[in-house]
């Protein structure tokens, strides 16, 4: 065990290893740049050394490129191929819906009805692969029509996590992939302009919601249950969202639901004129919310089922390995089953002999921290 010199650290050093304030506590897990607060912070409790079985890594460590591209490559896998022709087939359904609506031409329901058909099967009964390959394989700027079937994803998710029964997931997740569909009929000037709109380009993205629910309702002849979605999920917790400023159960379930599906939707996609967010940034800015945006209780269900790290989270271990989140923890947010890709000695692991660790169980490891797959392999 090396012994450092607290006046040795400097801000940025990284280490191989975990280096410890003591044989309990680790002030840094390995290759976690040291921040100049924590070095302060060991100086105002008079703590004079620190120790670590580890070296101290350069900027540009071999070793530590190594493995972070190991870790690429075995993420860029076809892990979950089964599901490709499965998104596929969803995706190009909803682009043709799209299209037929945006040329305002007629549209035969039965397409969009078997996309919501399938799109409920297959969360029924492979949950968590298949939101893992959307959220997390899938990668790259995303189209209107991923969008809509993300959140429709995700509505679903929350609806089943409530318990709501099949027949009534129905008009939900159907609202979920029509909620935005009203943009269609926004001028694209105004719907793919990067800089701030002004006054009455931002009055004409408020009126969507009122377009949607016009299609929705007259146009493809739903339920007012399902265009009741579209017309409210920009409506807020707090009476302060458009296009009525109705408040709290004001708002119909459904359309609580898509807000905070379409909010976390839209902070972990790419857009040309800003990066996503990885799932644990989106889920702690959601946490944030306090009853401002959302219904709690409908938050809180979707951070039961997605869990604090969603579904395909990559995640650094305590032990020094490295994983991707397979399965949540509606209990204990925190502590997921983790599917291990690289070993704590830095060697990647891959297909069945992979191991997977339930963090419930194994409690003397934990997640020290989310790993965005974007500084991957660079």
């Amino acid at each position: 065990m090396k012994v450092i010199k607290v006046s040795d650290l400097k801000a940025g050093n990284r280490f191989s290893k975990p280096v410890y304030i003591d044989q309990e506590n680790i002030l840094l897990p390995p290759n976690v740049p040291l921040k100049q607060k924590e070095i302060d912070r060991l100086i105002r409790w008079g703590i004079e050394t620190v120790t670590t079985e580890g070296d101290l890594l350069s900027e540009d460590s071999s070793a530590d490129k190594s493995t972070k591209v190991a870790l690429a490559n075995i993420l860029k896998a076809p892990l979950h191929q089964q599901f490709l022709k499965t998104y596929t087939t969803l995706l190009e359904g909803m682009q043709a819906v799209q299209s037929t609506v945006k040329e305002r031409q007629s549209i035969d329901t039965t397409s969009i009805d078997k996309i919501v058909d399938t799109l409920i099967k297959v969360l029924k009964d492979k949950r968590e692969e298949f939101v893992q390959y959307i959220f997390f394989e899938n990668t790259g700027e995303s189209t209107f029509a991923q969008n809509a079937l993300h959140c429709a994803t995700l509505s679903t998710l929350i609806g089943m996590q409530m318990g709501i029964l099949q027949h009534k997931l129905f008009p939900l997740t159907t609202g979920a992939l029509l909620h935005d569909v009203g943009m269609l009929r926004i001028p694209e000037s105004i719907v793919e302009k990067q800089g701030k709109l002004d006054p009455k380009e931002a009055q004409t993205i408020k009126v969507h919601p009122i377009y949607s629910y016009t299609i929705i309702k007259k146009e493809l002849n739903y339920s007012d249950e399902v265009a009741i979605v579209a017309l409210q999920h920009h409506e807020r917790w707090d009476g302060q969202g458009y296009p009525k400023g109705l408040s709290g159960k004001q708002i119909h379930l459904y359309a609580r639901i898509v807000s905070v599906a379409d909010a976390y939707e839209a902070m972990i996609s790419k857009r040309p004129y800003r990066n996503s967010m990885i799932g644990y940034q989106a889920m702690k800015s959601l946490l944030s919310d306090n009853g401002r945006r959302f219904d709690p209780d409908v938050l809180k269900i979707f951070i039961q089922s997605m869990g604090i790290y969603p579904l395909g989270s990559i995640v650094l271990l305590s032990d020094s390995s490295i994983g991707s989140v397979i399965e949540t923890n509606p209990e204990s947010p925190l502590r997921p089953k983790v599917k291990i890709l690289i070993d704590p000695k830095g060697v990647p692991v891959e297909g069945a002999s992979a191991e997977v660790i339930d963090l419930e169980v194994e409690k003397k490891v934990f997640i020290v921290k989310a790993v965005d797959p974007a500084t991957l392999g660079s």
